[in-house]
């Protein structure tokens, strides 16, 4: 009953105080990292928080120094979270969710080549378990790089694009989901590179392809979901839509460039010809007794294609280009149009800063993002100019967690031993955030807003006591044998453990509540009467109380 209280009155004052914050932040000024807390803040942001040891390697390098270390990540330099993945099984049957003796099987997809993959689709009577497996040993993967990646700014960068470029894995669609390792794949080697070459490996990619109808798209008439998304979230952003101002192309604004200032329903029925005949070998028949390959690979179908003349903002498209050609031409005039610099980079700052990033730094992203438009490593340097910002450094309690990215920063502060299991995902799935599965093309939210409603909040504090309470069997923690022998008082355990998972102590009202929570009637500043398998209990209780407080949400 005791716990219990304290459960509800932490949920509510830490459900409060949040709800305060985020609506006073845009009318205060940035508020400044304490100083001794910065390392702590950044790593929060720009990763998935710190382990036991992060901040003390930050502060002996230099922040600077840490990030270009970041900005260039390496299998070779993550040796344990490499071991991590090569020794990582899920059951046989994945809804057995048990992988103890000796029924697990290790990850068998992730670095398949596509053609293999392929055949999942090809083969005849699949279980569900079996092509929806690829699916699962990408989460598992997520989940291990994110907790034990020596590399976080890259997990950090995979999760925005995804977002970025989503599509939801389970959508019922099986060459989504065989095909779910290659488009991990993609989002990785692309991350932190060019976002031109970027968008076209998106726009050839078979999860793409098939979540938004292109492999179907053949002249007379084209199939426009594709390119209107194209439009609207993966370049210009919905801001550049232009058509209840405008209905002819002639009539909308010029910038300074020459470029249109946005785009209209005319450029997307324009773009969705160019784009006709992308599809997938996949066996579809597509003559007398003419079919493609069944490779999985992309395709090109010449037959497919509308040849003729085109115009997509402003430019004209001759008839009868080359194979491939006009859908090119339409992911150049974008990638390199402002509106998308100004789209992208607005939200890369609003990940890596806060939701409403100082247009001075949007600024000073797009001028990196345009000088280095051609250069294969645009994402990257954008992402510098970022993080070596004033306007980084001074954006302190600025992002809210997503529920993933709470329960990773818990686990890998607490230095928990960690598992893959449906469990686990599972755990973030009930807070609302589902790994790969949000339902539309928009990707899961990236603001405030939608993540501190009660039951999100609720579901996710319930997610920690779930980790903690030994109610995973694939999540273990070592709580006494990680604390100094030297700390015996209730207030040295709450404030290490506090600066263990917030880089500071808590306000006094706080740990003044967690004190008499783990030591009730007893003097705070007086050895422990617990015994250590008492302290264990207590511990098992307060840390994730701690993780519940407002000061532990801000990323």
């Amino acid at each position: 009953m005791r716990r219990r209280q304290l459960l509800n009155t932490m949920a509510a004052i830490a459900a409060v105080s949040l709800s305060q914050t985020t609506k006073t932040r845009a009318a205060r000024a940035q508020t400044t990292a304490p100083t001794h807390a910065f390392e702590h803040f950044a790593l929060n942001r720009m990763g998935f928080g710190p382990q036991p040891g992060d901040i003390e390697r930050v502060k002996a390098m230099g922040f600077e120094a840490y990030v270009a270390e970041q900005l260039n990540p390496s299998d070779r330099g993550d040796d344990d979270c490499q071991q991590r993945l090569s020794a990582a099984e899920l059951p046989r049957r994945l809804w057995d969710d048990d992988v103890s003796g000796g029924t697990g099987q290790r990850l068998t997809s992730l670095d398949k080549p596509l053609s293999e993959l392929w055949q999942l689709f090809i083969e005849e009577d699949v279980e569900d378990e079996i092509w929806i497996r690829p699916i699962v040993e990408v989460t598992a993967t997520t989940w291990i790089r994110a907790i034990y990646s020596r590399w976080q700014l890259q997990e950090v960068l995979v999760d925005f694009w995804h977002n970025h470029f989503n599509v939801n894995a389970y959508s019922d669609n099986l060459p989504i989901a065989v095909t779910w390792p290659f488009y991990d794949r993609t989002m990785r080697q692309n991350c932190l590179g060019n976002f031109r070459e970027f968008l076209e490996a998106v726009a050839q990619s078979q999860p793409m392809l098939y979540y938004l109808d292109n492999v179907i798209s053949r002249a007379s008439p084209a199939n426009e979901n594709y390119a209107r998304e194209l439009f609207e979230l993966h370049t210009l952003g919905a801001d550049s839509y232009l058509n209840d101002q405008y209905q002819s192309p002639r009539d909308v604004p010029k910038l300074a460039s020459g470029e249109p200032a946005g785009f209209i329903d005319e450029d997307i029925y324009e773009a969705a010809r160019a784009f006709t005949g992308w599809t997938v070998a996949n066996g579809e028949e597509v003559g007398d007794e003419e079919f493609l390959p069944n490779t999985g690979a992309f395709h090109y179908q010449e037959s497919w294609h509308d040849p003729y003349r085109k115009i997509v903002l402003g430019h004209e498209f001759p008839p009868n280009q080359p194979p491939l050609a006009d859908g090119r031409k339409v992911l150049d005039l974008l990638a390199y149009h402002p509106g998308t610099a100004r789209h992208l980079c607005t939200k890369l700052c609003r990940r890596l800063v806060g939701d409403d990033p100082p247009q001075t730094l949007v600024e000073k992203a797009i001028a990196t993002w345009t000088e280095n438009q051609r250069h294969p490593n645009q994402i990257q340097h954008t992402v510098r100019t970022i993080l070596l910002s004033p306007e980084f450094r001074n954006a302190y309690q600025q992002k809210v967690k997503r529920p993933f990215e709470l329960l990773v920063s818990y686990l890998r502060a607490t230095a928990a031993e960690v598992s893959p299991s449906l469990d686990l995902f599972w755990a973030t799935e009930s807070a609302g955030q589902i790994l790969f599965g949000w339902p539309a093309p928009n990707g899961h939210p990236d603001t405030a807003q939608h993540w501190l409603s009660t039951n999100t909040l609720m579901s996710s504090w319930h997610a920690l006591t779930t980790l903690t309470e030994d109610e995973l069997p694939t999540v273990t923690f070592d709580w006494i044998g990680q604390m100094p022998q030297s700390l015996n008082t209730p207030r040295q355990v709450v404030d290490y453990w506090a600066n263990r998972l917030i880089g500071q102590p808590l306000p006094e009202p706080s740990t003044r509540a967690l004190m008499a929570f783990i030591a009730p009637e007893q003097a705070t500043d007086q050895p422990f009467e617990a015994n250590r398998a008492e302290l264990t209990e207590r511990l098992t209780q307060l840390v994730p109380l701690i993780a519940m407080s407002p000061e532990f949400q801000w990323r």
